[in-house]
């Protein structure tokens, strides 16, 4: 599964899931550009175990969801390790509520992070990918994506989407050999799970086929198959990690 020497760019990288996705790639041989937004203390610490495992990585602080951001932290990324070659677009937030009292801003929000980001990263990534006829774009989704949830439709609407894109742009750049997967993670131990009541936590983890919740490093690990030249034939996939959620 060996990627190495690839530059990767993995949005909202600094804790949770995209640390788990960054750590992998070290263990491939992959160059890392770990992209935060305000945690830099915790993007450094990422970049300090990646180095300790041999491999090249760099923090690039930027708002994802604006263009001027995106432009530089690619530029930064291209003039430091060389051109984004993997992208992950990892980088999400949820604002949950009943439809009856979600907000503009609650809607805004999870769809500018959650959906923007994935087009302003993507559209600028590809142009490199095209031209050198290489590339991996996978996108972290959720199986609320999949399946909805109650409480969530800003989150559920932003990450179907993710899927209808992925999807799209897998057909426009395939013949280049470029390949764009989605990812949908079930529920993961993260912080955002952690904070869960202990209640909410069980009756969740009661409808899960296997029983648990997942581990960041079962997601990195899909992730990593899917940026490797083992999974060359595998685009417009959205393949769930999800414990058999989607099935229950």
């Amino acid at each position: 599964m060996a990627s190495d020497g690839r530059v990767s760019l993995i949005t909202g990288g600094s804790r949770g899931i995209g640390k788990a996705i960054a750590l992998q790639f070290a263990n491939q041989g992959v160059q890392v550009a770990v992209n935060y937004l305000s945690n830099k203390a915790a993007a450094d610490e990422v970049v300090k175990l990646i180095e300790d495992q041999g491999s090249s990585a760099i923090t690039v602080q930027g708002d994802v969801t604006k263009r001027e951001d995106v432009e530089r932290i690619f530029t930064t990324t291209t003039e430091t390790l060389g051109p984004v070659e993997i992208l992950v677009n990892n980088a999400g937030i949820i604002s949950d509520s009943l439809l009856m009292r979600m907000s503009d801003d609650d809607w805004d929000s999870v769809i500018d992070l959650d959906l923007r980001s994935i087009f302003l990263c993507t559209r600028e990534a590809i142009r490199t990918m095209l031209r050198n006829r290489w590339g991996r774009i996978i996108n972290i989704g959720s199986v609320v994506g999949l399946r909805g949830n109650s409480g969530q439709a800003n989150y559920a609407a932003a990450k179907a989407g993710m899927v209808g894109f992925t999807q799209s742009i897998a057909k426009e750049v395939a013949s280049r050999n470029i390949t764009v997967n989605c990812v949908a993670p079930g529920y993961v131990e993260t912080d955002i799970v952690e904070d869960l009541p202990k209640e909410l936590k069980q009756s969740i983890m009661d409808r899960v086929p296997i029983g648990r919740f997942g581990y960041p490093e079962e997601i990195a690990g899909m992730v990593g198959f899917l940026a490797s030249e083992a999974a060359s034939y595998v685009t417009g996939q959205a393949i769930a990690v999800d414990g058999g959620l989607v099935i229950s």
